[in-house]
């Protein structure tokens, strides 16, 4: 019996334990982030407090509090809700962009095709985090969502465009695409219902990745200053706290649940990942 991409994902994760259990800690994560991050008064919560500044976790503030005197546990949800915002808006536009510019040059091929990856291939050699501080630089940008569309603008879109690219120049040689060229399917019909079903699977696989490498983007960026606006509660700016010895020595619940969290985010997506990337494997085999 042939198995669609879907069904073959969940076979590959319901038979790797590994990939099951993280499956559903990343779920379970996501919505406890995300409730509690709903109950959270962010005004109170962002209030600057002299009284309350560094102080070790007790029972009024479980995760201890930062240097402006805010509650650690509250940062941690807020700045894990806003991390991950960003990683899922820049993966799905870059993704829908990255999808449809690979749709449109694997299809038509040619000389657009040639000169277009010329050019993306020209945009995708400049450095990523130099693209990002330039424009962070020039640019003034006061919330989340106008820093995750610069992180699209730069270069969410590129790596996916190119692997839709490929597999729809494959899929361009099969004799279901031809047929349906012979009795008059428009193309813009051929290539979002007959190939674009077809690469869902290899998609999926390179949706993890792009999650992962957005969410590290993000961190990576605010920990260098780059990033969301100061007083913007984020993960990266928890982990920066750790680049001040007396921090990282003498108030370890500053920086170290922002780590751990972190680490069981990427453990999850990576172990995710590569169950959905055996799935892909398994169903171009069955082709």
């Amino acid at each position: 019996m042939h198995k669609s991409g879907l069904q073959l994902a969940w076979h590959e994760i319901k038979n790797d334990w590994l990939a099951l259990i993280c499956l559903f800690l990343f779920i379970g994560l996501i919505a406890v982030i995300y409730i509690w991050a709903f109950a959270i008064d962010e005004t109170v919560a962002g209030r600057l407090s002299m009284f309350t500044m560094n102080q070790a976790p007790s029972s009024q503030f479980p995760l201890g509090t930062d240097p402006m005197g805010r509650c650690m546990m509250q940062q941690l949800v807020l700045g894990a809700r806003n991390s991950l915002n960003i990683a899922f808006v820049v993966t799905a536009g870059g993704a829908s962009i990255g999808m449809t510019i690979g749709l449109f040059l694997g299809y038509y091929a040619g000389h657009v095709d040639n000169i277009a990856m010329r050019l993306i291939a020209l945009w995708g050699m400049v450095p990523f985090i130099m693209m990002v501080v330039i424009l962070r630089t020039l640019l003034t940008i006061e919330t989340w969502f106008g820093f995750s569309m610069l992180l699209i603008l730069v270069g969410g879109w590129l790596q996916m465009s190119g692997l839709v690219r490929v597999m729809t120049l494959q899929q361009g040689r099969l004799d279901y695409v031809s047929a349906s060229k012979t009795l008059g399917t428009p193309n813009i019909v051929i290539m979002f219902r007959e190939v674009f079903p077809n690469l869902v699977s290899i998609i999926t696989s390179g949706l993890t990745l792009a999650l992962a490498g957005n969410i590290g983007a993000e961190i990576g960026l605010t920990f260098l200053g780059f990033g969301l606006p100061p007083g913007t509660a984020s993960l990266g700016q928890q982990l920066s706290y750790a680049r001040s010895p007396g921090t990282m020595q003498q108030r370890p619940w500053q920086w170290i649940p922002a780590a751990v969290l972190v680490l069981v985010l990427m453990l999850c997506i990576n172990f995710v990942g590569q169950a959905l990337n055996r799935a892909a494997d398994a169903r171009k085999r069955s082709r």
